[in-house]
């Protein structure tokens, strides 16, 4: 049974950075596409970003240019670093393992959830 675990969330300004991490345990990310998604209060929840196990990415219009997502199979762990961060990025993000599809990820595992707060 895969696990995943997020770290990394917090509190930022706007324009500010942070870089979220997912770490796979009880199976090798290896077998899996990973993504992540987001949850804004009241809103439905967002596919914004995947990497398959070779490294094609896929990233959401709300996020293309500013965030990055990376993976290291040596450590199964994902990353995602956001860059420009705009008080609309505030959700909780949560990392998904599942397969890679043409408009993103289908997800077949779920992480707990990290909070992210983009405020001045």
């Amino acid at each position: 049974q895969l696990e995943l675990v997020e770290s990394g969330g917090g509190l930022v300004q706007p324009g500010g950075s942070l870089t979220l991490s997912c770490a796979g345990s009880g199976n090798t990310l290896d077998y899996y596409a990973i993504g992540w998604f987001r949850q804004a209060p009241g809103k439905e929840r967002e596919g914004i970003s995947c990497i398959s196990y070779g490294g094609n990415t896929y990233y959401a219009d709300s996020v293309k240019g500013r965030f990055t997502i990376s993976r290291d199979n040596a450590e199964n762990t994902v990353y995602l670093q956001m860059n420009s961060l705009k008080p609309e990025d505030t959700a909780i993000y949560y990392c998904v393992a599942g397969k890679m599809i043409p408009s993103g990820i289908l997800p077949q595992y779920w992480g707990q959830g990290t909070q992210v707060t983009v405020s001045s």
